[in-house]
């Protein structure tokens, strides 16, 4: 029995979609949720909870997308046609951004508030802009002759905005929960009273999402509902709702580590259902993994050079994360 390139590869590309997902998300949360903070001091150990490690963390952005355009062409040009303008503008954004965040500590005082209001922008548009795909790729994309054959505004759909709201909401109490973790005194204290109106949020957001999706894609609905696929799914709703009650009992107690690792796992619930639902479609509705394949000889050499690439990541990443673990000293700064 040969190797299954295919699902290999598909394999590497949700690994580095979650990295990039749990990783940039408490990131780009710490821009959503600048606008609560109002003091500069407590606005610099925000930035520095995260200077050592933000510009690594989009390491895994940019392998899943070589991944998608070298193992699965087909599925990259479809996507790339079809969302060039969320993504277009979810790069430009995150450029943005990554101006803001150097020069802010750069900036004289007066100029401070226009940088900090960039930040904010280019993290809210980023990961609104993300959600906006994801709502998108669920919906699917027209093809036809191996090539998209909708409009470019395609995309533009009360569910995609809708999840575009939901992620900005994840990313947020990703960020919260960061924060409470890398933080003491007043801006760890804010951010516990941050977490169950952003928990509840998400919650909802999610609630509604898992009834939109099936109420409009009857395929998925078959996919959740269809005996046995009930009683083998089930576990994940009652994980998310575990994962819920989990959170709010440690940000009541005031733990630091507990409400974020939870929220990581209520993210990789959320990711979890989302691959349920498509599999194994890597272009929804209708074109799967191997339809969308490049040759297994491209998929072979570029596996050669995955296998060597992504443990090196994967070591600096713990390495960066280890070096700057535990508390952030105000009196410290990374600039």
């Amino acid at each position: 029995m040969g190797i299954n390139l295919p699902v290999i590869w598909f394999v590497i590309i949700v690994f580095s979609t979650l990295m990039y997902i749990v990783m940039d998300g408490f990131d780009l949360g710490i821009g959503i949720l600048f606008p609560i903070v109002k003091e500069p001091l407590e606005r610099d150990i925000m930035i520095n909870s995260v200077a050592p490690v933000w510009d690594g963390n989009e390491t895994w952005l940019v392998l899943g997308g070589s991944a998608l355009f070298g193992a699965f062409p087909l599925a990259y040009s479809v996507i790339i046609d079809a969302l060039s303008i969320p993504l277009t503008l979810m790069l430009f954004a995150l450029i943005f951004r990554g101006v803001a965040f150097e020069f802010r500590f750069k900036a004289s005082p007066g100029h401070r508030a226009f940088w900090d209001t960039s930040f904010i922008c280019g993290s809210v548009v980023a990961t609104f802009c993300q959600g906006v795909v994801v709502g998108a790729f669920i919906n699917g994309f027209p093809v036809a002759g191996r090539a998209y054959a909708g409009s470019a505004f395609d995309w533009l759909t009360p569910f995609s905005l809708f999840c575009g709201l939901g992620l900005t909401i994840a990313y947020a109490l990703l960020g919260c929960t960061w924060l409470i973790m890398k933080t003491e005194h007043g801006l760890q204290h804010l951010m516990l009273r941050w977490v169950k109106p952003l928990l509840l949020v998400l919650l909802l957001v999610m609630a509604i999402i898992s009834c939109w999706t099936p109420l409009a894609h009857s395929a998925i609905a078959h996919r959740w509902f269809s005996l046995p696929n009930l009683y083998y799914l089930l576990p994940i709703p009652l994980l998310v709702a575990i994962a819920g009650i989990a959170i709010m009992a440690a940000a009541n107690r005031h733990a630091h580590y507990a409400p974020f690792l939870l929220t990581l796992l209520l993210v990789f619930l959320g990711f979890a259902g989302l691959g349920i639902s498509i599999w194994p479609f890597i272009i929804p509705p209708a074109i799967d993994l191997r339809a969308a394949s490049a040759p297994a000889q491209s998929q072979g050499f570029m596996l050669v050079g995955a296998l060597l690439i992504i443990p090196v990541i994967l070591v600096y990443t713990f390495w960066s994360y280890f070096v700057f673990r535990g508390k952030i000293n105000p009196q410290e700064g990374y600039h």
